[in-house]
């Protein structure tokens, strides 16, 4: 399995780059964070940004985004066509929390799908009741002809060609085995929510940053 970040939004609710702030003072950035978590599923990790020179010294390759105005649909569309494996694993960068057990767990799913999506309780623009996690799943190359068709129609929404695949979603009983309190898709996006990941760290240190196998993923 690849695995993705994307990394090219404006970064306009943070006002800088949330991408290179610390979690904590003299730590490594938030992107630094997710890409260890990702090395622990895929051998094959990479960035998906627009005009992000500085993520090269990251060590591992950076693809210009060639969908560039097509939002979060056309990053998952760029991840698809640079991952080196039929499936890639994308999550954003602004996500310092991911779960090593429960990625593992996603991983080791037999591939009977287009998409692996987790999906909890909340109010999203997705105006369903409940949240498709799609920065934080598993995605198949079979999806790409579908994601084409939708951006050339105008679509931006990434739930848009839901309908026209195969998607496999993830119960929230499911993911609470691993991640009792779901901290796997917090995105610490404003100044406010880095605040509260910071607070989250300080209150549980363990658990906020992993722990897998008795080694501290920090």
């Amino acid at each position: 399995m690849s695995a993705a970040v994307l990394a090219g939004g404006q970064s306009r609710r943070m006002g800088q780059d949330k991408a290179m702030l610390p979690l904590v003072v003299g730590g490594p950035p938030l992107l630094r964070i997710v890409l260890d978590r990702l090395r622990i599923v895929s051998d094959d990790v990479f960035i998906v940004a627009t005009d992000r020179p500085a993520y090269a010294a990251f060590g591992v390759p950076l693809h210009t985004d060639a969908f560039p105005e097509a939002g979060t649909l056309g990053g998952i569309a760029t991840a698809l066509l640079r991952a080196r494996q039929p499936e890639c694993l994308v999550v954003a960068c602004d996500m310092p929390f991911l779960n090593p057990s429960f990625l593992a767990w996603m991983a080791e799913q037999p591939r009977t799908y287009d998409a692996l999506v987790p999906r909890v309780p909340g109010e999203s623009r997705q105006g369903s009741g409940v949240i498709w996690q799609t920065l934080h799943a598993i995605y198949r190359r079979s999806c790409l002809a579908a994601i084409e068709r939708r951006l050339a129609g105008g679509e931006r929404k990434v739930i848009g060609f839901f309908d026209d695949i195969d998607v496999r979603s993830i119960a929230v009983a499911q993911i609470t085995h691993f991640d009792p309190d779901l901290r796997s898709f917090y995105n610490a996006n404003t100044p406010s929510a880095l605040a509260g990941a910071r607070s989250i760290l300080e209150g549980d240190p363990d658990v906020a940053i992993g722990v897998l196998d008795g080694r501290r993923l920090y």
